[in-house]
């Protein structure tokens, strides 16, 4: 699937459902959320928005993440992040998902434990300037929005970046 042509945000993180719906009601916005089971659905209209921005809550590496955070909490094994993280990898080379331009973490202070490692050190690390916290409200996001900072894009080896994720140990990652 082609990559969109508008600037594609993913809002994660406290009440992005609510936000969404209320963004979703400015011009040039295409902005919903992400049903479950529905990941190829929300690929295609992310890939065909013709809206400036696409807000969802849709992110490729949320299987990712939660195996991360799980596997460095002693909750899940390393085959297991593995496995997620060679999925992913394979839907974004394919084309059936892909990177946000940008994620917009709301409310970080409330973000605890290996979680806050995950978005402020192992993802944001990647790309910094592409993992921004910001406050939960609509004021808050719409003026981020218009302020969007530009920076290096993500990395394009995929099965690389993402099959070595189990050596970004959060303990020792700088958080951002």
């Amino acid at each position: 699937m082609a990559a969109s042509s508008g600037t594609v945000v993913a809002l994660v993180g406290g009440e992005s459902p609510e936000l969404i719906s209320e963004l979703g009601s400015l011009r040039n916005v295409d902005a919903f959320t992400l049903a479950v089971g529905d990941e190829t659905d929300a690929s295609r209209r992310i890939s065909t928005s013709q809206a400036s921005y696409v807000i969802s809550d849709v992110d490729p590496l949320a299987h990712v993440a939660a195996a991360w955070v799980e596997f460095f909490d002693d909750r899940v094994t390393l085959d297991t992040l593995l496995f997620e993280a060679e999925a992913a990898a394979d839907a974004l080379r394919a084309g059936r998902a892909q990177l946000p331009d940008y994620y917009l973490v709301l409310d970080p202070e409330s973000v605890e434990g290996t979680w806050r490692h995950w978005w402020f050190g192992a993802l944001s690390r990647k790309a910094p300037t592409r993992v921004i916290p910001v406050a939960s409200s609509s004021g808050e996001v719409r003026r981020q929005l218009r302020h969007l900072p530009t920076g290096r894009p993500w990395p394009a080896e995929y099965a690389e970046w993402l099959g070595r994720l189990q050596y970004e140990v959060p303990d020792r990652l700088a958080l951002q």
